[in-house]
């Protein structure tokens, strides 16, 4: 006899995202009396957690705050380390139910009614309930690829960490940003010998005020080699070739880090039925209470941004919770009571 699936875990709003807007989302639907979860196929802030471990962020503490928590830090600019430390305690403080490395499969259904399947790090599928789903995953797990041979090599690397393990060695950081120039100088500064290879015609202008002088006096000085309105036309083991305005070359290489931006996840989006529109890939949603072309699925974050990565950010998505919540508190309580008040 066939066992009987178990019966879906029921929900108000279900947020697909356990970052810090995902998480705001799901703080102001609980404060609105909504029941919710979050779903993440890492862990919490998984973004975060994979930045280099010694960053540190461009904003102050209190632009980083959400469920109005104070954010102390004895720096002028938190950490990484710190913003950890402080969203674990946000959501203990207010007991997010967060389901960590589950991966939304599907989402079925329709408004007030959707199925949401997930597929764990053992392989276990789990399925949920939900009135309403938030879409709140950000842009970080996916890299834009160059598409150019080699790039699948193990010595290719789209996200930096420590530059302990490439003391010694030649590496290229293709881009010219804030992450290509933190990558180059720190494994510079660790023994490694760097070269920069950016399609610009020089360092991108809007670098931290206090990296951009930095890795410009290491390129003048030669301390770091750049190849400025070149581009990485072919990756091998021992070796990259780049196109340079004088023509290609070879270089000696033992590993690379692609530094070139990440997207947003649109084929998860279409698989939805959410539409992208317009140069940028914008995915339609409503300005005002941000719920996308898909009644009863809204959009957070980053994502609501398309292409360009670059507009929303921590300290303006933060408050996509507050929109979505005053939406959902005249759709919901309209549609039918609350599942389980919080």
């Amino acid at each position: 006899m066939r066992e009987s699936q178990p019966q879906p875990e029921v929900f108000d709003v279900l947020v697909i995202g356990a970052g810090p807007t995902g998480m705001a989302c799901a703080i102001e639907a609980q404060r609105a009396g909504f029941r919710s979860v979050l779903v993440d196929k890492g862990c919490l802030c998984n973004s975060l957690f994979h930045y280099p471990a010694h960053m540190t962020f461009f904003t102050t503490s209190e632009l980083l705050e959400i469920g109005d928590i104070p954010f102390p830090s004895p720096n002028a600019k938190p950490t990484r380390n710190e913003a950890l430390e402080y969203y674990r305690k946000v959501a203990m403080h207010y007991q997010l139910d967060i389901r960590p490395y589950e991966r939304v499969e599907a989402v079925t259904g329709e408004d007030l009614n959707f199925t949401i399947r997930t597929r764990d790090a053992f392989d276990r599928e789990h399925r949920y309930s939900s009135r309403k789903v938030v879409v709140a995953t950000g842009y970080y797990d996916l890299p834009n690829r160059m598409n150019i041979p080699g790039e699948d090599l193990p010595k290719v690397m789209h996200y930096y960490n420590d530059p302990h393990p490439y003391y010694g060695l030649d590496v290229v950081v293709i881009g010219g940003k804030n992450s290509a120039a933190i990558a180059a100088l720190e494994l510079w500064r660790h023994g490694a010998r760097v070269t920069v290879v950016y399609r610009g015609s020089a360092m991108q202008p809007h670098i931290k005020y206090w990296i951009l002088p930095d890795i410009e006096n290491r390129i003048k000085n030669g301390q770091i080699v750049a190849f400025f309105s070149t581009t990485v036309t072919r990756i091998d083991p021992d070796s990259i070739t780049i196109e340079t305005p004088q023509g290609p070359r070879v270089l000696a290489n033992d590993y690379v880090f692609a530094m070139t931006g990440y997207i947003p996840d649109f084929d998860f989006l279409d698989s939805l039925g959410v539409h992208i529109e317009g140069e940028f890939r914008c995915p339609a949603c409503d300005p005002r209470s941000l719920e996308s072309n898909v009644p009863g699925i809204y959009l957070a974050g980053v994502i609501i941004a398309g292409d360009r990565t670059n507009e929303i950010f921590i300290e303006n998505g933060r408050f996509h919770g507050r929109q979505i919540a005053e939406d959902l508190k005249q759709k919901l309580h309209d549609a039918a009571p609350a599942l389980t008040g919080v």
